[in-house]
């Protein structure tokens, strides 16, 4: 859900020396270099039965970061100590998944291609979007790089094996890096794929760079929350390597092994860089303070926070929160207001079975605890510069940024029409429709259109109310309302790259 780039970043490279493989071709932008580390020597992948196999995987150094710059001071809150007792972000490790910014047609061949937390995405169309007019040939599609062809091609020999995949790749790193085990949750069922996930999914996109360079960055900034170093990045390297080494039986040899290091590298670059330059302008991560708890349902609570100091967002845009009943569980949420002069951020928050965080926003929180939030992302937000009506459809809490951004174009003083599509379950579930009718009643430009499920189909009652070839549209909410939604506006005639909406891979990964 990050915004898009028109920027490629050709970040790191293989070393052929063979002393090496971790080693960019630039240094981080921001920061000084980090002196590497000693030469880790050939390392051999061990087998479920203890046999080391006889080809070895490339030793891993590490690169040079902002992060070897002494750690500057946490943010606290007066409160905190009391209430949200916890180890320092700096022994904590990345585990979340971002969502990887979204093109409104996806390619075929991308199984993990959404999400997120999904990507409020405006990119351009892919080669499977609708042809263009005949004045206007469509552009050829790019060719696929020679080390995107192997990355794709060791992903389809993983196959069904990803879970065994994911097991082996965290016993390799706790194996190796026992120091690492204590750093992430002590339940890893919930969120155990998140790394492995996030890593694959970014590799898979590797030719993508305009649109996985921004995800790239946004997963480096939000994975200093954890107090990630650039020495965790060879670790992981090393067990993602084996990992796949192990299981891709058929098609793992020499050139798909320099290819992933290749890719790897880039990746980890990206990462790097983009959390030593965020350091220098914003903290890890914000205390914030509850200050009011709606329960405006059973399982739906209007949340208010107080951050400890200013916090910088868009309408529109979504941040992670943690609690301090679950220490380093983080999950994805969606401002639900424009930014206000009193500082304060609003949440809503659906209680999912199962689902710890969530659980405990709406059961536990209450006035007076603190939670931690994470920097802002995501770029499901309104383009100012122009004057095109804007078609909203929220589902459920997906309500909330569809709500920021009727307030945002509101305070822009614009006059532009928006028609907000809020559709529920039942009656009962538009628990925040007595907020959206006030806004149409002080805004004659906005329309607000309830719509029920067995009432009335989502894609009929859009229809019902266009055209809307000449919008831009954005969708929030379920993610089987966003993969119909996404359908049916393209069927109404508005262009894929005028679609804006949540990943649905960050959708279904962060719905606790």
């Amino acid at each position: 859900m990050d915004a898009p780039t028109t920027t490629s970043a050709d970040n790191g490279t293989s070393d052929d020396s063979g002393g090496g493989w971790f080693k960019p071709r630039r240094k981080p932008d921001a920061g000084p270099q980090q002196p590497p580390g000693a030469d880790q020597g050939q390392d051999r992948i061990p087998g479920p039965d203890g046999a080391r196999p006889s080809r070895p995987v490339s030793a891993i150094r590490p690169v040079g970061t902002g992060a070897s710059r002494p750690q500057p001071a946490q943010p606290q809150h007066p409160q905190s100590a009391q209430q949200h007792p916890q180890p320092r972000p700096a022994q904590q490790y990345p585990q979340d998944a971002e969502p990887l910014p979204r093109r409104a047609e996806p390619r075929s061949e991308a199984p993990h291609a959404a999400p997120p937390h999904a990507a409020h995405q405006r990119a351009p169309e892919a080669q499977t979007a609708p042809a263009a007019p005949p004045t206007a040939p469509a552009a050829p599609a790019a060719p696929e790089s020679p080390d995107a062809a192997l990355v794709r091609r060791t992903l389809a020999d993983i196959g069904e094996d990803a879970g065994k995949v994911t097991s082996y790749f965290y016993a390799l790193l706790f194996t190796r890096h026992p120091e690492l085990r204590g750093l992430f949750p002590a339940a890893m069922d919930t969120q155990r794929d998140r790394l492995l996930k996030a890593l694959l999914t970014a590799a898979e996109h590797i030719d993508d760079k305009p649109v996985l360079t921004e995800y790239l960055r946004n997963l480096g900034r939000g994975h200093r929350k954890y107090g990630t170093q650039a020495s965790h990045y060879p670790a992981v390297g090393e067990a993602l390597l084996g990992a796949l080494a192990r299981y891709a039986t058929s098609t793992w040899d020499e050139e798909s092994e320099a290819a992933w290091i290749r890719t790897y590298t880039a990746i980890s670059q990206i990462m790097i860089d983009a959390a030593a330059e965020n350091e220098l302008r914003a903290p890890a991560w914000w205390q914030a303070e509850v200050v009011s708890h709606d329960l405006r349902t059973p399982d739906i609570a209007v949340i208010t926070l107080r951050p400890d100091q200013p916090y910088p967002f868009l309408a529109g845009q979504y941040t992670s929160l943690e609690t301090p009943w679950w220490p380093r569980i983080w999950r994805h949420y969606s401002f639900a207001g424009a930014p206000r002069p009193d500082g304060l951020l609003s949440f809503h928050v659906k209680a999912v079975p199962a689902g710890w965080v969530s659980n405990a926003l709406v059961h536990r929180a209450r006035p007076g605890d603190t939670v931690r939030l994470g920097p802002p992302a995501g770029s499901m937000t309104v383009d100012h510069t122009t004057d095109s009506g804007l078609l909203c459809l929220g589902g459920g809490t997906g309500i909330a940024p569809i709500k920021a951004l009727v307030e945002d174009v509101a305070e822009h003083g614009e006059r532009r029409p928006v028609d907000v599509f809020y559709g529920a379950r039942t009656d009962y579930d538009l628990y925040d429709i007595d907020t959206m009718l006030r806004l149409q009643q002080s805004h004659s430009w906005l329309s607000v259109h309830p719509i029920v499920d067995g009432r009335t189909q989502f894609p009929d009652a859009v229809l019902e109310h266009g055209p809307w070839n000449s919008h831009d549209a954005y969708l929030s909410g379920p993610p089987g309302m966003i993969r119909s939604g996404v359908d049916a506006l393209r069927s109404l005639g508005i262009p894929g790259d005028r679609i804006r909406h949540d990943s649905l891979e960050e959708l279904v990964a962060a719905g606790d």
